[in-house]
Protein backbone atom coordinates (compact mmCIF):
# COMPACT_ATOMS: atom_id res chain seq x y z
CA UNK A 1 0.00 0.00 0.00
CA UNK A 2 1.40 3.37 -1.09
CA UNK A 3 0.12 6.16 1.13
CA UNK A 4 0.73 9.86 0.60
CA UNK A 5 0.30 12.26 3.53
CA UNK A 6 -0.45 15.96 3.11
CA UNK A 7 0.91 17.71 6.21
CA UNK A 8 0.42 21.44 6.73
CA UNK A 9 2.24 22.24 9.99
CA UNK A 10 4.86 20.33 11.97
CA UNK A 11 2.69 20.03 15.09
CA UNK A 12 -0.26 18.27 13.39
CA UNK A 13 0.98 14.84 12.37
CA UNK A 14 -0.36 11.35 11.88
CA UNK A 15 -0.92 10.50 15.53
CA UNK A 16 -2.44 7.03 15.85
CA UNK A 17 -2.64 6.69 12.05
CA UNK A 18 1.09 5.93 12.11
CA UNK A 19 0.36 2.74 14.04
CA UNK A 20 -2.25 1.67 11.49
CA UNK A 21 0.16 2.32 8.62
CA UNK A 22 2.98 0.46 10.34
CA UNK A 23 0.81 -2.60 10.97
CA UNK A 24 0.06 -2.77 7.24
CA UNK A 25 3.69 -2.18 6.22
CA UNK A 26 2.55 0.76 4.13
CA UNK A 27 5.05 2.71 2.04
CA UNK A 28 4.46 6.26 3.25
CA UNK A 29 5.46 9.46 1.45
CA UNK A 30 4.79 13.04 2.51
CA UNK A 31 4.23 16.49 1.17
CA UNK A 32 5.16 18.77 4.07
CA UNK A 33 3.97 22.14 2.83
CA UNK A 34 6.00 23.98 5.49
CA UNK A 35 9.10 22.56 3.75
CA UNK A 36 8.16 21.92 0.13
CA UNK A 37 4.97 21.96 -1.94
CA UNK A 38 6.08 19.15 -4.26
CA UNK A 39 3.26 16.70 -4.97
CA UNK A 40 3.45 13.22 -6.51
CA UNK A 41 1.70 11.88 -9.59
CA UNK A 42 -1.75 10.80 -8.33
CA UNK A 43 -1.42 7.51 -10.20
CA UNK A 44 1.53 6.52 -7.99
CA UNK A 45 -0.42 6.48 -4.70
CA UNK A 46 -3.08 4.15 -3.31
CA UNK A 47 -4.40 6.25 -0.42
CA UNK A 48 -4.22 9.96 0.41
CA UNK A 49 -4.47 11.37 3.94
CA UNK A 50 -4.85 15.15 4.27
CA UNK A 51 -4.12 16.34 7.82
CA UNK A 52 -5.17 19.43 9.73
CA UNK A 53 -3.67 22.88 10.12
CA UNK A 54 -4.50 26.36 11.41
CA UNK A 55 -4.77 28.00 7.99
CA UNK A 56 -7.93 28.35 5.90
CA UNK A 57 -8.46 26.68 2.54
CA UNK A 58 -9.45 30.17 1.38
CA UNK A 59 -5.93 31.53 1.98
CA UNK A 60 -4.81 30.90 -1.60
CA UNK A 61 -3.31 34.38 -2.02
CA UNK A 62 -1.09 33.99 1.03
CA UNK A 63 -0.50 30.25 0.51
CA UNK A 64 -0.55 29.62 -3.25
CA UNK A 65 0.28 25.93 -2.80
CA UNK A 66 -3.33 25.47 -1.72
CA UNK A 67 -4.36 25.71 -5.37
CA UNK A 68 -2.11 22.82 -6.37
CA UNK A 69 -3.09 20.83 -3.29
CA UNK A 70 -6.79 21.09 -4.10
CA UNK A 71 -6.10 20.08 -7.69
CA UNK A 72 -4.14 17.06 -6.43
CA UNK A 73 -6.96 16.02 -4.10
CA UNK A 74 -9.51 16.44 -6.88
CA UNK A 75 -7.38 14.36 -9.28
CA UNK A 76 -7.06 11.58 -6.71
CA UNK A 77 -10.80 11.54 -6.14
CA UNK A 78 -11.48 11.50 -9.87
CA UNK A 79 -9.00 8.63 -10.16
CA UNK A 80 -10.99 6.62 -7.60
CA UNK A 81 -8.24 6.78 -4.98
CA UNK A 82 -9.33 6.57 -1.33
CA UNK A 83 -8.96 10.01 0.26
CA UNK A 84 -9.30 10.87 3.95
CA UNK A 85 -9.42 14.48 5.08
CA UNK A 86 -9.09 15.50 8.73
CA UNK A 87 -10.21 18.97 9.90
CA UNK A 88 -8.45 21.25 7.38
CA UNK A 89 -8.16 18.14 5.19
CA UNK A 90 -11.95 17.72 5.20
CA UNK A 91 -12.34 21.37 4.26
CA UNK A 92 -9.83 20.83 1.43
CA UNK A 93 -11.90 17.96 0.04
CA UNK A 94 -15.06 20.06 0.26
CA UNK A 95 -13.39 23.01 -1.48
CA UNK A 96 -11.76 20.81 -4.12
CA UNK A 97 -15.20 19.45 -4.98
CA UNK A 98 -16.75 22.91 -5.29
CA UNK A 99 -18.32 23.40 -1.86
CA UNK A 100 -18.08 26.58 0.17
CA UNK A 101 -15.80 26.77 3.25
CA UNK A 102 -16.48 29.56 5.73
CA UNK A 103 -16.29 30.51 9.44
CA UNK A 104 -18.53 28.47 11.70
CA UNK A 105 -20.73 30.54 14.05
CA UNK A 106 -18.85 28.97 16.96
CA UNK A 107 -15.38 27.52 17.33
CA UNK A 108 -15.18 23.97 18.65
CA UNK A 109 -12.11 23.14 20.73
CA UNK A 110 -11.80 20.19 23.07
CA UNK A 111 -13.46 16.84 23.71
CA UNK A 112 -17.03 17.33 22.55
CA UNK A 113 -19.61 14.80 21.35
CA UNK A 114 -20.70 14.12 17.80
CA UNK A 115 -23.90 12.33 16.84
CA UNK A 116 -24.24 9.87 13.99
CA UNK A 117 -26.66 10.74 11.19
CA UNK A 118 -28.70 7.91 9.60
CA UNK A 119 -27.21 7.14 6.20
CA UNK A 120 -27.79 4.99 3.18
CA UNK A 121 -26.80 1.34 3.13
CA UNK A 122 -23.09 0.83 2.62
CA UNK A 123 -22.02 4.15 4.13
CA UNK A 124 -19.71 4.27 7.14
CA UNK A 125 -21.62 4.25 10.44
CA UNK A 126 -20.38 6.21 13.45
CA UNK A 127 -21.43 5.36 17.02
CA UNK A 128 -24.72 7.05 18.00
CA UNK A 129 -22.84 9.50 20.26
CA UNK A 130 -19.10 9.66 20.86
CA UNK A 131 -16.80 12.35 22.31
CA UNK A 132 -14.05 13.30 19.86
CA UNK A 133 -11.27 15.87 19.76
CA UNK A 134 -12.07 19.15 17.98
CA UNK A 135 -9.97 22.16 17.07
CA UNK A 136 -11.62 24.17 14.31
CA UNK A 137 -13.21 27.51 13.59
CA UNK A 138 -14.45 26.94 10.05
CA UNK A 139 -17.03 24.69 8.49
CA UNK A 140 -18.21 23.80 5.00
CA UNK A 141 -21.23 23.05 2.87
CA UNK A 142 -21.52 19.43 1.80
CA UNK A 143 -19.96 18.79 -1.62
CA UNK A 144 -22.21 17.53 -4.43
CA UNK A 145 -23.29 13.90 -3.90
CA UNK A 146 -21.90 13.86 -0.36
CA UNK A 147 -23.68 12.11 2.49
CA UNK A 148 -23.57 13.60 5.98
CA UNK A 149 -22.34 11.04 8.52
CA UNK A 150 -22.19 13.03 11.76
CA UNK A 151 -23.23 16.31 13.33
CA UNK A 152 -22.90 18.18 16.61
CA UNK A 153 -24.69 20.96 18.47
CA UNK A 154 -22.00 23.40 17.43
CA UNK A 155 -21.47 22.33 13.82
CA UNK A 156 -23.92 20.63 11.48
CA UNK A 157 -21.43 19.06 9.06
CA UNK A 158 -19.01 17.06 11.21
CA UNK A 159 -18.34 14.19 8.80
CA UNK A 160 -19.25 13.36 5.24
CA UNK A 161 -18.65 10.69 2.65
CA UNK A 162 -18.52 10.91 -1.15
CA UNK A 163 -18.97 7.57 -2.85
CA UNK A 164 -17.31 4.66 -1.07
CA UNK A 165 -13.73 5.97 -0.98
CA UNK A 166 -13.75 9.60 0.15
CA UNK A 167 -14.39 10.83 3.69
CA UNK A 168 -13.99 14.15 5.45
CA UNK A 169 -13.85 14.45 9.24
CA UNK A 170 -14.08 17.86 10.87
CA UNK A 171 -12.67 16.34 14.09
CA UNK A 172 -9.55 14.41 15.07
CA UNK A 173 -9.81 10.68 15.73
CA UNK A 174 -6.04 10.28 15.39
CA UNK A 175 -5.30 12.35 18.49
CA UNK A 176 -2.93 10.87 21.05
CA UNK A 177 -1.82 12.51 24.33
CA UNK A 178 1.35 13.64 22.54
CA UNK A 179 -0.66 15.08 19.63
CA UNK A 180 -3.01 16.90 21.99
CA UNK A 181 -0.07 18.37 23.87
CA UNK A 182 1.48 19.61 20.61
CA UNK A 183 -1.59 21.49 19.43
CA UNK A 184 -2.20 22.89 22.91
CA UNK A 185 1.39 24.11 23.04
CA UNK A 186 1.16 25.88 19.67
CA UNK A 187 -2.46 27.06 19.70
CA UNK A 188 -3.47 27.66 23.32
CA UNK A 189 -4.07 31.34 22.46
CA UNK A 190 -7.32 30.15 20.87
CA UNK A 191 -8.65 28.92 24.22
CA UNK A 192 -10.96 31.86 24.83
CA UNK A 193 -14.43 31.84 26.39
CA UNK A 194 -16.99 30.14 24.18
CA UNK A 195 -19.85 27.65 24.45
CA UNK A 196 -17.85 24.95 22.67
CA UNK A 197 -14.33 25.78 23.85
CA UNK A 198 -12.93 23.83 26.78
CA UNK A 199 -10.23 24.98 29.16
CA UNK A 200 -6.78 23.46 28.77
CA UNK A 201 -7.09 21.62 32.08
CA UNK A 202 -10.32 19.99 30.92
CA UNK A 203 -8.79 18.95 27.59
CA UNK A 204 -5.80 17.41 29.36
CA UNK A 205 -7.93 15.60 31.95
CA UNK A 206 -9.51 12.99 29.68
CA UNK A 207 -8.60 9.38 30.55
CA UNK A 208 -6.51 7.15 28.31
CA UNK A 209 -9.66 5.17 27.48
CA UNK A 210 -11.01 8.19 25.58
CA UNK A 211 -7.93 8.25 23.36
CA UNK A 212 -8.12 4.49 22.85
CA UNK A 213 -11.74 4.74 21.76
CA UNK A 214 -11.19 7.45 19.14
CA UNK A 215 -8.01 5.79 17.87
CA UNK A 216 -9.90 2.52 17.41
CA UNK A 217 -12.59 4.44 15.51
CA UNK A 218 -9.87 6.01 13.35
CA UNK A 219 -8.65 2.51 12.47
CA UNK A 220 -12.20 1.52 11.52
CA UNK A 221 -12.45 4.52 9.19
CA UNK A 222 -9.14 3.67 7.54
CA UNK A 223 -10.08 -0.01 7.19
CA UNK A 224 -13.32 1.08 5.51
CA UNK A 225 -11.64 3.45 3.06
CA UNK A 226 -8.74 1.13 2.22
CA UNK A 227 -10.69 -2.14 2.05
CA UNK A 228 -10.00 -2.56 -1.67
CA UNK A 229 -6.38 -1.40 -1.55
CA UNK A 230 -3.76 -4.12 -1.87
Amino acid sequence: MRVHVLQHVPFEGLGSIATWLGARKAVVSHTRFFESASLPDPTTVDLVIALGGPMSVNDERELPWLVAEKAFVRSCIEGNKPVLGICLGAQLIASALGARVYPNPQKEIGWLPIEAVPTSEGAFVFPPVVPVFHWHGETFDLPPDAVRLAQSLGCENQAFQVGRQVMGLQFHLETTPTAADAILTHCRHELVDGPYIQAEAVIRSVPSSTYHRVNALMAEVLDYLARDVG
